[in-house]
């Protein structure tokens, strides 16, 4: 599991130990490679950056790094700054792969090996190089097994949280569908001799098949994977204008609704606005050279029309795009609810998008 590429400490302590290190350099007056040891622990500072995003590349070049100057200067660098360079195997171990982690190792291992092998550290030096750097590892694989014991408790409370809310969708839909099965036989009882009471049976059938279904929605929206439960409506055509997004990259989208869209049924409403986000979203990713998208929504006395069209340039891949699951799905929701929808290139440029659906939000 990787982490963020860096944090603001990463960048405090490129900042902050450059000046550290050279103070210590021209302070301490027992330094055999004064110059060289400064240029060491300057050098690698920057692969703090790296560490988190590239933990095996950083072991790879410190300690390579490390190994070549010892062989140039004659020994170990001896400047306590470099006390920085434990982070890169806690890093190794905290986000790098479990490959990346023994090719690390044995790098590390050989570094020591190799200084301890040509006298620039003792045995006991060595010994206690090494435990630190065993250490540093031994942290990073703990706080790594860590986090993904932490991520498996969290997961598993969302399975019983998603347990629950199935079995809470179990008793919403027994309990609306009792209701309206007593109205049902309510009604079929009384419908010879008072038809209003067949009539009011019906109405509060209908509301609570709405309730059920709202609820369903929320509910399984909630046991889908990582998606949270939507609790807001579903969007109408007044929506439609948030579609204008002004201020965002791309084309501009001009947005114009004629008619009376408050009385639209709901299904009608939700299906335009529905519409016109695939056709505005089509629109943006595939009309190439494009400056302006129109959507114009005009409601009528039986029927409310939709029309969105682009300036883009109209080619085979923009044809071959329409006839994908973008069209196919809006055109299946338009004549669900007994309309149209259509699409294809315009005379000179562009793309534009018409559907038609009527008032009444139901198949003919």
């Amino acid at each position: 599991m990787r982490a963020a590429a860096r944090l603001w400490w990463d960048w405090v302590l490129v900042a902050v130990l450059p000046p550290v290190a050279v103070i210590e350099a021209l302070l301490r007056p027992d330094l055999s490679s004064r110059a060289g040891s400064l240029v060491l622990a300057v050098g690698l500072l920057p692969l703090l950056l790296l560490r988190r995003s590239r933990p095996l590349f950083v072991v790879a070049v410190a300690f390579g790094v490390a190994a070549v100057a010892s062989l140039v200067l004659g020994g170990e660098s001896e400047l306590a700054v470099m006390v920085y360079m434990v982070l890169f195997p806690f890093s190794l171990f905290r986000w790098g792969s479990g490959r990346e982690a023994v090719i690390g190792l044995a790098i590390m291992v050989g570094k020591v090996g190799l200084s301890a092998a040509l006298g620039f550290i003792s045995v006991g030096e060595a010994v206690g190089g090494g435990a630190v750097l065993g250490a540093a590892c031994a942290l990073g694989a703990a706080v790594r097994y860590r986090g993904r014991a932490r991520a498996r408790e969290l997961d598993q409370v969302k399975l019983l949280e998603r347990e629950r809310l199935a079995r809470d969708l179990h008793d919403t839909v027994a309990h609306h569908v009792s209701a309206m099965a007593i109205r049902a036989q309510a009604g079929l009882a009384t419908v010879a001799s008072r038809p209003e009471a067949a009539i009011e049976a019906l109405a509060l059938i209908e509301s609570e098949a709405s309730r059920a279904l709202a609820e369903m929605r929320t509910m399984v929206r909630a046991l889908r994977h990582n998606e949270p439960a939507d609790l807001a409506p579903s969007p109408n055509v007044a929506d439609i204008e948030r579609l204008a997004s002004p201020g965002r990259p791309g084309p501009e989208v001009d947005v114009r609704i004629d008619g009376a869209v408050g009385d639209l049924p709901r299904s009608v409403g939700t299906a335009i606005y529905r519409l016109t986000q695939e056709s505005v979203t089509n629109a943006r990713k595939h009309a190439r050279h494009a400056t302006r998208i129109e959507v114009r929504v005009t409601v009528g006395d039986s029927s409310v029309r939709l029309r969105v069209s682009d300036d883009g340039d109209t080619g085979s891949l923009r044809g071959t795009s329409a006839q994908g699951h973008g069209l196919i799905g809006m055109t299946e929701r338009a004549g669900l609810l007994g309309g149209s929808c259509e699409a294809g290139p315009n005379p000179g440029r562009g793309w534009t998008v018409t559907a038609v659906l009527p008032l009444t939000g139901s198949a003919a």
